[in-house]
């Protein structure tokens, strides 16, 4: 399918796994450019050229729903054949080993070492607009001002990044934003992109950034 300026539209799934903002994903992407399914299809997940996998409220709850779909097996699969996906809020979050919420531990993905913990801030949830810091070579936030400010609605984040440099060849690039301390806002690496906060919410920026994602699958 291809668009009157010869642009190829490409085809994305939205893992919808019980958890997330489905339909407001659904209709930043469109808007962004892309044809968009809402589905739990296994195949449909697979042969996309982009997988987003949002998610909303405990880590716990989502990696539940994840699993319930084979989520996690999906995002493992794709990665492993260099197929691009896009995780949003806690879809990020439970790319990491583990979580802690309320004294409780639950596995993640494990994609990313490292555990997602409650933010140590004088006001939680983290909730409202504020900048982040991307590295030098961004590909997501390529064209963006440094001021950009975009929406965030969190109390716990990776409040650190702990895969060493020689894992993989290419280090990740880590997008770091601050709430009472700093803690990890995107990531890019390799196939798999992240960002804690919301790009769906974040108007003209966050369109602007999945348009960038978009473009490259």
């Amino acid at each position: 399918m291809r668009v009157s300026q010869g642009r190829r539209v490409r085809r994305v799934v939205v893992l919808d796994y019980g958890s997330g903002n489905l339909r407001s994903a659904q209709r930043a992407l469109h808007r962004a450019g892309a044809k968009v399914e809402v589905t739990a299809d296994v195949d449909a997940a697979l042969d996309a050229e982009g997988l987003v996998v949002p998610g909303v409220g405990a880590f716990a709850a989502c990696m539940a729903g994840l699993r319930s779909v084979r989520g996690d097996r999906i995002i493992g699969r794709r990665l492993a054949g260099g197929r691009p996906v896009l995780a949003i809020c806690v879809g990020m979050q439970v790319l990491f080993s583990r979580g802690v919420e309320h004294g409780v531990q639950t596995d993640g993905c494990a994609e990313w070492p490292g555990t997602v913990e409650r933010l140590k801030a004088d006001v939680l949830p983290h909730m409202g607009w504020n900048t982040v810091a991307p590295p030098p070579g961004s590909r997501l936030f390529a064209g963006l001002d440094p001021d950009t400010r975009f929406y965030f609605v969190h109390s716990y984040a990776a409040r650190r990044w702990e895969m060493e440099s020689s894992e993989p060849l290419t280090p990740p690039l880590v997008t770091w934003a601050e709430h009472g301390e700093p803690f990890v806002a995107a990531v890019e690496n390799g196939p798999l992109w992240a960002t804690q906060f919301h790009p769906e919410k974040s108007g003209d920026a966050g369109a602007h950034l999945l348009r960038n994602w978009i473009e490259t699958l």
